[in-house]
């Protein structure tokens, strides 16, 4: 019945080619027009709701305590064996300041206070100690930045090292109101006056809107560094503006490289498997209309992009491929006459193009729909996962599988007669050409060795991959789930790869290692650099609440992600730091907290609601920061703000944040603590995806074997072929982890999309593979015969699609860019592993299989 209704489907493909051409064509239009009409904003990870108590503490934060305090950017100056606290370096840490304000297109970028560092410290301690030498009073506003230098250039080298003497002092009395150890690295010895490096904060302020990037921000980070660069010999400025830009150009450098080398391994792949110029192009053709619908069907319907989607075109040109390899390979046997008769309701002595086409695709027309229902389906179930971004993959991914049908299922059929027939009759060049693996040559030698072997010992075979595939599920066991933003810097290019000449050659990245220096070695600002803990309960004006507070922040090892001070102390900001702070520069609240002080630790102990209330009253600013309270004046919440080494991934940052936030709770009475933060939202987040989609992954491969199940229970009557058919690809999923495991890439939400491709390409390679098995055993004496006809046939039709999109895909191991090596690894092992799995273990189960059926008899 199938056969029948395949092979009417065929005929009138091909009966009516210039129809379908137009029609399809016609089509592609309309579907097409979505990328103009329709609209695709982006969409984030950070836009994902996952319902826990860290994103419930989140959302609180935001609403009691504002969003974040802007753009951040930090200035690190660095003299490895040097010191960067001479008076020439600090004077040239203001005059840069300087200079950056009087740019306009910089200066209107920035928030208060600006810039900030070191050299504005011991410049405003240089100023007020001007202004009080003679008894005077301090400066009632902040010093200007042309008052710091001045106060600078006026001292000696001598002076200016005693005046650092003093504003470094861990015992003395500050000279301005800014924490100076906030301005060197964890490793500076409180009390010295050289340093190997400082760093300088950046504020600024956005220009988008919340779903636009604050770009006037980040291209003045941009212009920062190049300032920066020409005035110090060695410094670096980190942002997200630098990090974008860094990223643009090192993937603009990866596909400058790459693209020429992948072209031309795609080119000589094809050119090696189809021989012939014409079909090539018609493969591309093919390509252009699936990314049409693709566009298309974003656009109409209105799917934002993610970074879960980028593995989607990857798919469908991976599919594409793949079908137009099998369409014309079979058009190619027909035509030579290498399948049978009874394959086609008719004869095979007229090879003409229709008639060939007719009967070599409608001998493989099956084959594809199924490869496209199946793997269609099963990415299509994820419709059901609450993470609308999963839901966008399951909805684009089913849409192009089915575009992919079309292209190549309907529009390369009836397009290849039209052209070969024009080329033939009007050119009088024959299109006849052989098909790849089946008419000799070393390909098919192989192919035919591989088909021996797995008749002689398809035990061993089988087993081995199982072996294999327990060895890689056990190193999935091991194998990293955590989501670090280090991982996304760009890298610095290989010798070889800056000895290329003239524009080939990329630029210089040291991002990565610049983000790693700052991350260990200082307290950063933004979102990515701090996490929160928020408490809340009936002990917020307790003592004990103080005091745990103090003793949390003196108790963090050295080997966690929270940021240490110079005096080892945690970098942190909360309730217990401002009151010290505001007492230190009030002396009528200095006075209040040391009344209700009774242990001397300079935290209030009793009359704390008291001391809140004064705090807000003598800084409103420093109080609202890190207290919440209520229009009645009631203390609702507190909050701790900690500094974090960013290089470290979401994961470890959020389990130590738990860890000081637990030790809160076991200190206090009737108090809880959450963490929160960016780094710990982005951790839940991360995990949260991550379990969806291993469901995912888990319900696709369920659809598929239920509905392969179907598929040849009904044609072949054997309910037990679709298991066997999707154990190749289960078994070549656990080896890419265990591959990946070894190779030390994560499998985070990022690579967990990209081994989808594991699962689309093992389906379709499996799918035709076993189809193509069965219908050459209902034709064949043997058994032998059946498996070297599918091995040599479909077997070199994979071969040749998992070389192109393999090597196509594989060059961006050579990138620059992090994400894109791990997107050219991670597919390229998929599709090999899928290939050998499918024409190894799949051969050999089938042998077991018939051996079985026949009673144990060898049936060949």
């Amino acid at each position: 019945m199938s056969d029948t209704i395949s092979r009417r489907y065929a005929d009138w493909i091909t009966s009516h080619s210039k129809l379908v051409v137009v029609a399809v064509l016609a089509l592609t239009v309309l579907v097409a027009a979505g990328a103009a009409v329709g609209e695709t904003d982006s969409a984030g990870v950070g836009e994902f709701q996952v319902d826990t108590e860290e994103t419930d503490a989140a959302e609180f934060v935001r609403e009691n305590y504002g969003g974040s305090e802007g753009i951040a950017a930090q200035l690190v100056v660095r003299d490895e064996g040097g010191d960067v606290l001479t008076r020439d370096s600090l004077l040239a840490g203001l005059r840069l300041q300087q200079a950056i304000r009087d740019d306009d297109s910089i200066s209107e970028t920035l928030a208060e206070p600006g810039l900030v560092g070191i050299e504005n410290v011991v410049g405003t301690a240089a100023v007020y100690a001007d202004a009080t030498e003679g008894g005077g009073p301090p400066p009632a506003e902040p010093p200007s930045l042309s008052a710091q230098i001045t106060a600078l250039e006026d001292r000696s080298d001598a002076q200016v090292e005693q005046l650092l003497a003093r504003v470094l002092d861990p015992e003395g009395s500050s000279l301005t109101e800014r924490d100076p150890y906030a301005f060197l690295s964890r490793d500076y010895e409180p009390g010295e006056t050289r340093a190997e490096a400082r760093l300088t904060f950046v504020t600024q302020v956005g220009d988008g809107s919340a779903d636009e990037d604050p770009q006037a921000a980040y291209d003045a980070q941009v212009e920062i560094a190049g300032m920066v660069e020409e005035r110090f010999a060695d410094a670096f400025v980190f942002g997200q503006g630098i990090q974008d830009d860094a990223s643009t150009r090192a993937t603009g450098d990866s596909f400058t490289i790459i693209t020429p080398f992948a072209l031309a391994l795609i080119i000589l792949v094809l050119g090696i498997t189809y021989r012939d110029v014409l079909d090539i192009l018609l493969a591309f053709v093919g390509i252009g209309v699936v990314m049409a619908w693709l566009a298309g069907l974003m656009g109409w319907l209105a799917i934002p992009m993610n970074v879960i989607l980028i593995a989607v075109p990857f798919l469908l040109i991976g599919l594409s491929i793949d079908y137009a390899l099998h369409v014309v390979m079979r058009y190619r046997e027909a035509r030579a006459g290498t399948l049978e008769e009874s394959t086609a309701s008719g004869g095979v002595d007229d090879r003409s193009i229709r008639t060939a086409m007719a009967l070599g695709f409608g001998s493989v027309v099956l084959a594809l729909g199924a490869a496209t229902v199946s793997t269609g389906v099963g990415f299509l179930s994820n419709v059901v996962s609450p993470l609308p971004a999963i839901r966008d993959f399951a909805v684009l991914s089913a849409g192009g599988i089915f575009a992919t049908f079309v292209a190549f299922g309907v529009f390369l059929p009836a397009l290849k007669i039209e052209v070969d027939s024009f080329v033939e009759h009007r050119l009088g060049r024959s299109r006849a050409k052989p098909a790849f693996g089946v008419g000799g040559g070393s390909a098919n030698a192989i192919l035919e060795r591989l088909g021996s072997l797995t008749m002689r010992a398809p035990v061993v075979i089988v087993v081995v991959a199982l072996l294999l595939g327990t060895v890689g599920a056990y190193g999935a066991t091991t194998i990293d789930t955590e989501f670090n933003e280090a991982d996304f810097l760009p890298t610095d290019a290989p010798d070889w790869a800056k000895s290329l000449p003239g524009p080939l050659a990329p630029d210089t990245y040291t991002i990565a290692d610049d983000f790693q220096y700052l991350s260990d070695n200082f307290q950063l600002r933004g979102e990515g650099g701090q996490s929160q803990v928020l408490l809340r309960g009936d002990g917020l004006a307790e003592g004990s609440l103080l005091s745990a507070l103090d003793d949390a922040t003196g108790s963090v090892s050295e080997d966690s992600s929270i940021q240490l001070r110079p005096d080892g102390r945690a970098a942190l900001d909360g309730p217990h730091t401002a009151i010290r702070s505001a007492a230190s520069d009030n002396e009528t609240f200095a006075a209040l907290v040391e009344r209700s002080d009774t242990n001397g630790d300079g935290l209030p102990d009793e009359d704390v609601e008291a001391v809140y209330t004064a705090l807000f009253d003598a800084d409103e600013a420093a109080a609202s920061q890190v207290l919440s309270r209520s229009a009645d004046g009631e203390i609702t919440s507190a909050r701790i703000v900690l500094s974090v080494r960013s290089s470290e991934s979401a994961q470890t940052i959020a389990d130590d944040t738990r860890t000081f936030a637990e030790g809160i709770e076991a200190e206090t009475t009737g108090i809880t603590a959450a963490a929160t933060g960016s780094p710990v939202s982005t951790a839940v987040i991360q995990d949260a995806l991550l379990e969806t989609l291993v469901e995912a992954f888990a319900v696709t491969l369920v659809v598929i074997l239920v509905f392969a199940t179907g598929l040849f229970g009904l044609r072949y009557g054997s309910w037990s072929l679709g298991a066997l058919v999707l154990a190749p690809v289960v078994v070549s999923l656990a080896w890419l982890l265990g591959a990946m495991a070894a190779l030390d890439i994560s499998f985070n939400s990022e690579t967990a999309v990209i081994t989808s491709l594991a699962i689309g390409l093992g389906v379709d390679y499996s799918i035709h593979a076993g189809e193509r098995f069965m219908a050459e055993r209902e034709e064949r004496d043997t058994v032998a015969d059946a498996l070297r006809r599918t091995i040599t046939g479909t077997g070199g039709t994979l071969l040749a699609s998992a070389a192109t999109t393999a090597a196509a895909f594989g060059v961006l191991a050579f990138s620059l860019s992090p994400p894109l090596q791990r997107f050219g690894i991670v597919t390229g092992l998929a599709i090999i592993f899928a290939f050998v799995a499918v024409v190894t273990m799949l051969p050999g189960l089938l042998v077991l299989r018939e051996r079985a059926v026949s009673g144990g008899l060898r049936s060949d």
